[in-house]
């Protein structure tokens, strides 16, 4: 669990609630179901009509990694990358074909097996370079969903303060029905303008970086994999994983 995207959104939450508080406001009063459906599902529809569904789905299932992340250990998987190539080096590289049936990861896997059929270091390395590049190209599709919310929320929450000042202008003649369309033209623009620096584009940047990382993570075992591919020596596999740790 990422406690620090936790408290952070509580922090930036609470921080709004408390000035609507220390300004006389009641809490009740940024409660309005009409422009809450204006931007949220004025938003969704805009971020689909973009993205497509199967980008849209991605991407939603991403933002669970925004607070349970996925956890990295460097120093356990260049304790394995040493053991593979110890293991290549000294029974052969067809040896490892023992070792695929324990991996979980199937960029490790498939790596390992491009081993195991003997692809020549130089081409293997060529094949799982792109097959990084595809995997990043299809997680930053995804993640655009959450910076295209971003980006369509605060307009759109506009977009729902003139509907609400229609609903004025239509009711001058009834002084009891102009509270709501006031109160919804200007809630419209805060739940815009505060989904989008709050959640969304906050959601997107944190994507952004785990994506980043996993990339990084990905061609240090590609760097790996060539090496061993190579016959380099396991010493000296084990300090280049150690570089990309510094």
């Amino acid at each position: 669990m990422d406690w620090g995207s936790l408290v952070g959104i509580a922090l930036a939450l609470g921080g709004i609630l408390l000035g609507q508080l220390l300004e006389g406001g009641a809490l009740g009063s940024l409660v309005q179901p009409a422009a809450f459906i204006i931007v949220v599902v004025g938003t969704i529809g805009a971020v689909l009509l973009q993205s497509g569904w199967r980008n849209f789905v991605q991407g939603l299932k991403m933002s669970g990694q925004v607070f349970m992340p996925k956890e990295d250990d460097y120093p356990a998987l260049i304790k394995d990358i040493t053991a593979w190539s110890v293991i290549a080096r000294r029974e052969g590289l067809l040896s490892l074909e023992r070792v695929i049936k324990d991996v979980r990861d199937p960029f490790i896997a498939h790596g390992l097996r491009l081993i195991v059929d003997g692809v020549d270091p130089t081409k293997l390395r060529d094949v799982l370079d792109l097959e990084i590049g595809a995997y990043e190209t299809r997680q930053r599709l995804a993640i655009k969903i959450w910076e295209a919310a971003g980006g369509y929320a605060p307009t759109i929450g506009i977009l729902g303060a003139v509907l609400g000042l229609i609903h004025v202008m239509e009711n001058l003649s009834d002084p009891s029905r102009l509270g709501s369309g006031i109160a919804v033209a200007f809630v419209a623009t805060i739940y815009g303008v505060g989904f989008a620096n709050l959640v969304f584009l906050p959601i997107s940047s944190k994507l952004k970086a785990l994506v980043s990382r996993d990339i990084f993570k990905r061609e240090m075992l590609a760097d790996a994999f060539a090496g061993i591919a190579a016959g380099d020596n396991p010493r000296l596999i084990e300090e280049r994983m150690n570089v990309y740790t510094m």
